[in-house]
């Protein structure tokens, strides 16, 4: 195969790559939207003695989401998000990865959680304006309990509103925890999956096949879970701020250092076990279908 037509094909695979991580991500969203409004909610929630997360709190929290229909609020945003995120991490991962074992030498894990952390940010930066409009979207779900109309009637009012308030950087407010969290979740995330899919088969405990996707996208649910959950609790406080009404947090470490004083360390996991919760079945979707889509289109296996 000459150079042209190799170059072709790599670029042929990139964009297939990019479509079908894409289609994934969508799938996995919609069927786990309603877990990330009760996580956003009780993250939301400021208590006096920590333990956000007790089955009583989400019991209320998930009551409240039933009553004032907030369980898909802000889907629309969530699914644009991923549209740009999901594909940048994934496909700038497998292209790091892939540079890293040049001359056919081994990927190690401390390089592969460099990659997988680097290309989160990336994707995070690129998809926060996304992120941050679904946050004020789902937060504004509580305003209907109390009687008070929300601040956004849906993605392109919430983009207007947003610039004209805060101007264009506005829409990278908690841009920083942001990739922060991203950081950490593609780190446990990709580099789990990655390590755990290839241990999964090198010890042949079973075939590259639903088996060992399902086995890996837990282990990694559980690692991107228990590794953000506290950027995450920070990102969304500091992303739901406006300038409508005074801030409670000057920035990210005044956020964390208040919340752990007034509410306790645990505050920093409020909302964990829906946030695992959702990654689980989120991983299992997303990594699922898109080792099958990409095995249906020839392409090799993540």
């Amino acid at each position: 195969m000459s150079p042209r037509a190799a170059g072709d094909r790599r670029e042929s695979e990139t964009l297939a790559k990019v479509s079908l991580s894409s289609v994934s991500a969508a799938a996995a969203e919609v069927s786990t939207f309603p877990l990330d409004a009760l996580k956003t909610r009780l993250q939301l929630r400021r208590s006096t003695g920590g333990g956000g997360g007790s089955g009583g709190g989400v019991l209320r929290v998930a009551g409240e989401l039933v009553r004032d229909g907030g369980f898909y609020r802000g889907l629309s945003p969530a699914v644009l998000r991923h549209l740009f995120y999901t594909p940048l991490r994934i496909v700038g991962y497998e292209h790091l990865r892939s540079s890293l074992a040049s001359g056919g030498r081994e990927v190690g894990l401390l390089e592969k959680a460099i990659a997988g952390g680097a290309s989160g940010v990336a994707a995070q930066v690129v998809a926060s304006p996304a992120d941050l409009i679904k946050v004020r979207m789902q937060a504004d779900s509580r305003l209907l309990t109390q009687g008070i109309r929300p601040r956004y009637t849906g993605i392109l009012d919430a983009f207007t509103k947003i610039t004209r308030a805060e101007g264009l950087l506005g829409l990278w407010k908690g841009v920083g925890p942001n990739a922060q969290r991203a950081f950490l979740v593609n780190m446990g995330e990709l580099t789990c999956y990655d390590q755990a899919k290839h241990f999964i088969i090198r010890k042949q405990i079973c075939d590259d096949n639903l088996y060992a996707h399902t086995l890996a996208s837990v282990a990694s649910g559980l690692s991107a879970t228990t590794l953000s959950c506290p950027a995450d609790v920070i990102k969304t406080r500091m992303m739901n701020q406006g300038l409508e009404a005074k801030a409670l947090y000057r920035n990210s470490y005044d956020c964390l250092v208040k919340t752990v004083k007034h509410e306790g360390l645990t505050a920093l996991w409020k909302g964990f076990l829906p946030t695992w919760a959702r990654l689980g079945p989120w991983q299992f979707v997303f990594w699922v279908s898109y080792e099958k889509l990409r095995q249906a289109s020839g392409i090799s296996s993540f």
